[in-house]
């Protein structure tokens, strides 16, 4: 078996550890581990990114959900606009897009270009939320309808990204559950789980419809994912995650950055 195969297949425990020890972030790695590694085409990387994340995250979910961690109601009220969003654009957006989306003389933007440059974006983003951000702490506020407004419109902005490049989008959930919907850290953590799972999935039944799905490698992707996220899940008992978020913060920046030469100059 080719080395970076056998990186690719590594790298899917890596997802799961990582969505397991900080409750997000792992995410991000999956679509260029899909692309770059194991050679997927990213329209069906993107696809793929949404069933190993969904299936993953709902397994750290009822995990969560068995230690009375996961905050139901609060999860399902933000997943709702998150997953109407996600499917709607794996349904009907990425078919429609036409093959190359603008033209500057010689250099063209494919569609394939523009989704890895715009999840080059959502990486830099991403980091830049765990290099900066410190343990938050629950604001001294009721929760009013504002701040289920903020939450609702937070979803829309959750699904739009999942359903475009198949990330979680948990550095945007996490914080918003914490401030808008005064959940404690790690409740945040374990409800943001079930919100990523249900969009994920969600999103890949839109998918189903549209594209080719090798169900022997996704599968046993998925697996090797979830043996990552029990690990990760047991080790974040012992370690801290603060110091690792910052440390692979500074990790996905550079993935980011490498995204942006691969497709803006290599291309």
């Amino acid at each position: 078996m080719d080395i970076q195969f056998i990186l690719g297949y590594l790298g899917a425990v890596l997802i799961g550890f990582i969505l397991g020890l900080l409750g997000g972030g792992g995410s991000v790695l999956t679509l260029p581990i899909l692309v770059y590694l194991l050679k997927i085409e990213p329209i069906t990387a993107t696809a793929y990114s949404l069933f190993v994340v969904g299936t993953t995250s709902l397994t750290g979910a009822i995990r969560s959900y068995q230690k009375k961690m996961v905050e139901i109601k609060t999860g399902l009220f933000f997943a709702f606009p998150a997953f109407v969003v996600v499917y709607t654009i794996r349904k009907y957006l990425i078919p429609w897009l036409p093959d190359v989306l603008f033209q500057f003389d010689e250099f063209s933007v494919t569609k394939e270009i523009g989704i890895m440059t715009f999840f080059g974006l959502v990486m830099t983003v991403t980091s830049i939320f765990m290099i900066v951000s410190k343990q938050e702490k629950v604001p001294d506020l009721a929760v009013s309808k504002m701040h289920y407004t903020l939450l609702f419109l937070q979803g829309i902005a959750v699904g739009l990204i999942a359903g475009l490049v198949g990330a979680g989008g948990g550095f945007l959930i996490i914080p918003t559950l914490v401030l808008f919907a005064k959940l404690p850290m790690k409740k945040a953590v374990a409800t943001s789980l079930l919100v990523i799972s249900v969009n994920s999935l969600i999103g890949f039944m839109g998918d189903i419809q549209n594209l080719p799905i090798n169900w022997t490698f996704l599968l046993t992707f998925t697996a090797l994912s979830i043996i990552g996220i029990f690990i990760g899940m047991f080790v974040s008992n012992y370690i801290a995650g603060k110091k690792l978020k910052k440390m692979f913060g500074w990790f996905v920046l550079g993935m980011a950055l490498f995204i942006f030469y691969q497709e803006l100059f290599l291309n």
